[in-house]
């Protein structure tokens, strides 16, 4: 069992001070998990994870991999990897070591199939506790299925289908609806062990086909949408977004559609895997365990179906995040907990992107919930970026946001986002070298971006303290108008530049500018 961590829940509030409920920053709660340290051992990998901040997303503040291969030949020998052992002990010395001096308290480890399946896994654990004081939890398949999938939910709050969870000797799968994890599967699927498949390609593509098919039957096939956890599931990813010179290099929450999967698998089949290395930075290690991993990623789409697959960064130590996060804070939004802690360590004057979001607020109306948390999300990040030189900083919002670790939002969303910034600091986008970008939303949504940055713009400069204080904007749809009604405060405010800004968001409404 994963200990807990031992905060008393956050409380409720009556005077909750928005649609997202009051900032939690300041909670013993919330603090208590500002910053956590998490080592995941696995067949592949040992990664040491510090999250930093008490945001509902997770701030990588330390995070630092070694592939020691610890699982490698397990499935022939039974044992651990001999050098492995020996990689893996060095790496594990130094996360303590880095954890004493960063003075996060205990470390939270798990191991997972290497050391459950090797006959020398009891030993190697003592072993690690007696010479760094780490203490490991050797959990089982089910169980890490289970936090991988709890992490998908730390950044995908709304996520429903199957997460598929591939290490080094061993897949998980997990369904997930309702914010919660269901039926659980695992699996010998993982690279290493398929490794030690006798029979040639035709034995392997049965074996493959075989397992997946009574995973199946554990799981049920009725899911819409995978969700790839997993080193290698990336990597194909990486491998698609190559073959399709896809323009947002974004693995997180990375969508595919299962020809597109079925086409990038045959390519990756028929290609220079050394050439497709060299393109794409993968390792030599992980680019290995590729064409293995991509026939197991080929059966789960033809058994199961998906209308989509998705790709999450978040696995088995976001997983250990969201263990121990209160469950009030399991209900926010992600992004924009995430923009709030952003406002509140880089903004100058952290607390005025509510107030501008209320005063442009009248020009959109009631807005579905998607659209509403992007317009909340872009005002609490609309200054964020005032210290970069004014001739970079329209290019470094939307660079900042679109490559930021925020959780919770489509590709689309973040270049939509990100655009929206763009048009806070620059009325034009013509000429940029971001338009690649731009062809991932639609003419309407690349409107509807203007109009929120050249909003954000206006009302940034119009008063200091408060928009709302000078004026009050209004816009009618039906007649076209957008007016602005400014108080006896508004008048002295309402300079020629605040004049220009105004109506050059009238002009991306295309609707006539009334001042009174």
């Amino acid at each position: 069992m994963i200990p807990k961590n031992s905060a008393q829940p956050i409380t409720d509030d009556s005077d909750d001070w928005d649609p997202f409920g009051q900032p939690l920053f300041d909670d013993p709660s919330a603090r208590a998990l500002s910053r956590v340290g998490v080592v995941d051992i696995g067949s592949n990998s040992i990664r040491m994870v510090v999250f930093d901040g008490a945001a509902r997303s997770p701030a990588y503040f330390f995070n630092e991999k070694v592939m020691a291969g610890l699982g490698q030949g397990l499935a022939e020998t039974g044992k651990l990897n001999a050098e492995g052992r020996v990689r893996g002990m060095a790496a594990l010395k130094r996360f303590a070591a880095l954890a004493e001096g960063m003075e996060i308290g205990p470390l939270t480890c798990v191991a997972t199939a290497a050391m459950r399946d090797a006959e020398d896994g009891p030993e190697y654990r003592a072993k690690i506790e007696r010479e760094t004081g780490l203490k490991l939890h050797v959990i089982d398949g089910v169980e890490e299925a289970r936090l991988s999938a709890q992490g998908v939910l730390l950044g995908w709050p709304e996520a429903e289908g199957l997460v598929c969870d591939i290490g080094g000797n061993s897949m998980e799968l997990a369904e997930i609806k309702n914010g919660k994890v269901w039926r659980r599967a695992t699996s010998q699927l993982g690279p290493f062990r398929l490794q030690m498949v006798e029979g040639g390609k035709k034995a392997l593509a049965t074996h493959i086909k075989d397992t997946i098919t009574e995973l199946a039957e554990q799981v049920g096939t009725d899911h819409d949408r995978i969700y790839l956890v997993g080193g290698s599931w990336r990597a194909i990813a990486r491998l698609d977004m190559e073959r399709r010179s896809y323009p947002l290099l974004v693995l997180h929450e990375y969508r595919m559609s299962p020809d597109d999967l079925r086409d990038t698998i045959d390519w990756i089949a028929k290609s220079d895997m050394d050439k497709l290395r060299a393109k794409t930075g993968t390792s030599a290690a992980r680019m290995e365990l590729v064409p293995l991993a991509s026939q197991v990623l080929g059966e789960l789409i033809e058994q199961f179906q998906p209308r989509e697959i998705d790709v999450s960064a978040y696995g088995i130590r976001e997983g250990l995040l969201y263990e121990q996060m209160p469950e009030r804070l399991r209900r926010r939004d992600p992004l924009v907990e995430a923009c709030r802690h952003t406002e509140r360590l880089m903004s100058r004057m952290p607390g005025f992107g509510k107030k501008l979001h209320a005063f442009i607020e009248p020009i959109f109306g009631p807005l579905p919930p998607e659209k509403f948390r992007l317009v909340r999300a872009a005002c609490l990040l609309h200054d964020t970026t005032w210290r970069t030189h004014p001739d970079y900083r329209a290019e470094a919002c939307f660079e900042n946001v679109t490559r930021a670790n925020y959780s919770a939002m489509s590709h689309a969303e973040r270049v939509f986002l990100g655009l929206a910034l763009l048009h806070r600091y620059k009325n034009s986008r013509s000429g940029s070298r971001l338009e690649p970008l731009f062809d991932l939303l639609t003419p309407e949504t690349l409107q509807e971006a203007e109009v929120l940055g050249k909003a954000m713009r206006f009302g940034a400069m119009f008063a200091t303290h408060s928009p709302a204080d000078a004026g009050e904007l209004s816009y009618s749809a039906k007649k076209n108008v957008l007016a602005l009604k400014l108080s006896k405060r508004g008048r002295a405010l309402f300079g020629e530049v605040a004049e220009a800004r105004f109506r050059s968001l009238a002009n991306a409404l295309k609707a006539e500018a009334k001042v009174s």
